[in-house]
């Protein structure tokens, strides 16, 4: 080593000797060579990482030229010489920054690999490390060639010699990992991604392989080996380029990540899958995402509302496996996107949870059906908006209420002026059940441009308000087509208020899509549960749009712009949803011992809705309630024609109330 420290004229001579030693002594015996090599590779790691450039090339070359004469050899099985011999171009890679070092190691392994390929076992390991320590760099001559071949071995040498490369898999997985994690080349990234697609193909078609492979892995069951040394390295390395990458890298890898699923899941064993899914939900863990709001918010709104509907899909998919494996993950991970401050991914929630239980009700058994109700509810109680009715403005900035307020609180306040909080949020479409995330701006998004006088404490408290009123209209709307079916309503709707204005009910209006919902698969005290939930949020909001002394300060502090906010559509259409579940109960002949409870519910809801409406004075409040009457009228007048004397003491009702 001492001839080599010479900065000007350092002597080759000893390394020349040290290089013929080598090269004569390679026929020895593996036991014998190997303690040879000991001594002499961890020569060449300390002059392939010497300062002056010209010492380390003439050490990598020799190296190079030794190792394209050992790998002629072979390697026997069982023996792991190979791996030896070629460390020191991992430690080369790792410990020398010189670019031209660093490439010619890049190009000495890709000459091996084109040249040795046959012959290569355990020597794999040391190839897929330094493309691996390659793949981070950011010279894009490095990058490029170590990429090409790394691409080279997997789709050609695994094709052909893949029983000898199938103990390195696992770091050919993970090096095309880290190709995918280099920011710097996206398009490299992007074909990273792939070819790790295209890995999954080989152990599709290769189990046996996998199961026979028995090296490290005695302690793991044959039928398992496959999951342990195939699958699972696949997915986690998908699972890390979704958890490091930018949103468009992360995104392919996410949708790759789910291709693999559908593609392959019905050859995984029910405790993979729990396996798998411990590294999906990883996407959500609130200790792994970025710490820098506005990448939480985008983490939020892109990677995990892709990945909620994904997880929908392939439970949906492979329902008969994953009900036992995958629900309660899926109502628990449902249940924590609408407790975000992230509109679209609370709004996600409810829409995912609609898509599970429409494509799968039919599928569910009772205890399912219990668990699903209870997470509606659930949902439900942690997002009625409580704090619309109890904030209170700090610092006065909302200014004292006027006398003229103070009277108008006497009365009813929905002005045409007044602004419905969810007026900005998007219309739900009536195909919902078609798995595909929600896109566009939200309402938050809306609301923020015109507030600008709140302070960021309101501010903030008035976007989680927001989002809660989002939620509780989105799971009202959930509720009504799960039971009813998407779009069922609404069509009832249009015909009730056709009919009324041709003066005429038309006994004979049936909804095609009535028997698709999934009312006919819940118990009675399922839909009451349900009811319940409608029914409270119902009188939330009414209570909030019958104070107009809050809906005031609130305008006033800033919430929901120019306007004073209102929950109409809460109020009308929890309504709504709650009446067409007691009508169609009071109606079913199957229910009949449900009848007595009810037509008691029936009398009580329509007495207080009754008596509310009638004490509304402001003409647009009325008109809100024009399909509510419609509704009301037409069941009450079936009911009348189909079963007269059931309905003797809701028209009697309905007469006193109106008298």
């Amino acid at each position: 080593m001492d001839e080599l420290l010479s900065a000007t004229h350092p002597r080759m001579f000893s390394l020349q000797k040290i290089v013929e030693i080598s090269y004569y002594n390679m026929g020895r015996i593996r036991l014998q060579w190997s303690r040879i090599w000991e001594v002499i590779g961890d020569h060449f790691n300390k002059v392939g990482c010497n300062p002056n450039e010209d010492v380390a090339i003439f050490a990598v070359d020799s190296l190079r030229q030794l190792s394209m004469k050992f790998l002629e050899k072979g390697e026997l099985a069982n023996f792991r010489f190979q791996k030896d011999f070629l460390r020191p171009f991992e430690h080369i890679m790792k410990r020398n920054r010189s670019p031209t070092i660093r490439d010619m190691v890049v190009r000495c392994i890709a000459q091996m690999v084109n040249s040795q390929a046959a012959n290569i076992r355990s020597g794999w390991k040391n190839i897929f490390s330094v493309f691996h320590l390659a793949a981070s760099d950011q010279d894009e001559s490095i990058v490029e060639l170590a990429f090409q071949t790394t691409g080279h071995i997997v789709t050609i040498v695994f094709e052909k010699h893949f029983p000898a490369t199938i103990d390195s898999f696992q770091d050919a997985v993970k090096c095309l990992s880290e190709f995918a994690c280099n920011a710097a080349f996206p398009d490299t990234s992007m074909e990273a991604i792939r070819l790790i697609r295209h890995c999954a193909k080989y152990v599709s078609d290769r189990p046996q392989a996998f199961k026979e492979y028995t090296s490290d892995d005695m302690n793991v069951a044959p039928e398992d080996r496959v999951w342990v040394r195939g699958w699972f390295p696949i997915l986690f390395e998908l699972s890390c380029i979704i958890n490091r990458c930018k949103l468009d890298v992360r995104t392919r890898g996410l949708t790759v990540m789910f291709e693999i699923m559908k593609t392959y899941g019905h050859t995984y064993e029910k405790h993979w899958w729990q396996d798998l899914f411990r590294i999906v939900f990883r996407i959500f863990d609130n200790m792994k995402l970025p710490e820098q709001q506005t990448e939480k918010a985008e983490w939020m709104t892109t990677t995990c509302n892709h990945a909620l509907y994904a997880i929908c899909d392939v439970f949906t998919q492979y329902l008969e496996v994953l009900s036992d494996v995958l629900l309660d993950d899926i109502f628990a991970q449902l249940y924590w996107c609408v407790q975000q401050d992230n509109e679209q991914l609370a709004r996600s929630g409810t829409n995912c949870l609609e898509n599970v239980v429409i494509l799968n009700g039919e599928k569910f058994t009772l205890e399912i059906w219990d668990k699903t109700c209870n997470c509606m509810l659930d949902i439900f109680k942690t997002t009625i908006p409580h704090a619309l009715l109890t904030w209170r403005p700090t610092g006065g900035e909302a200014g004292p209420v006027s006398p003229s307020a103070l009277r108008e609180k006497q009365l009813d306040t929905i002005s045409q002026k007044s602004v419905d909080i969810h007026d900005t949020v998007q219309p739900r479409s009536s195909d919902r059940h078609q798995i595909q995330p929600i896109v566009g701006s939200t309402a938050s998004e809306e609301i923020s441009k015109t507030r600008p006088t709140a302070k960021f404490p309101e501010q903030k408290l008035f976007a989680a308000l927001l989002i809660k009123c989002v939620v509780q209209l989105e799971l009202i709307q959930t509720i009504d087509n799960i039971v009813f079916f998407p779009a069922t309503s609404k069509k009832e709707d249009a015909e009730n208020l056709a009919a009324a204005q041709r003066d005429a009910v038309d006994f004979d209006v049936h909804v095609d899509t009535q028997d698709q919902g999934m009312y006919r698969f819940l118990t009675s005290q399922q839909l009451f549960k349900l009811l319940d939930c409608l029914l409270e949020s119902h009188r939330f909001a009414k209570a909030f749009n019958s104070n107009n002394e809050q809906r005031t300060a609130l305008w006033k502090a800033g919430f929901k712009g120019k306007s004073k906010p209102n929950l109409l559509k809460q109020e009308t259409s929890s309504l709504a949803c709650g009446l067409r579940i007691l009508f169609r109960m009071y109606m079913d002949e199957s229910r009949t011992g449900a009848w007595d409870e009810v037509q008691q519910r029936l009398l009580n809801v329509c007495s207080e809705a009754l008596s509310y409406f009638l004490t509304l004075t402001s003409e647009s409040h009325r008109e809100a309630w024009t399909n509510l009457l419609l509704l009301f009228l037409t069941k009450v007048l079936k009911i009348s024609d189909e079963r007269p004397s059931s309905s003797s003491p809701i028209i009697k009702l309905f007469v006193l109330e109106l008298h």
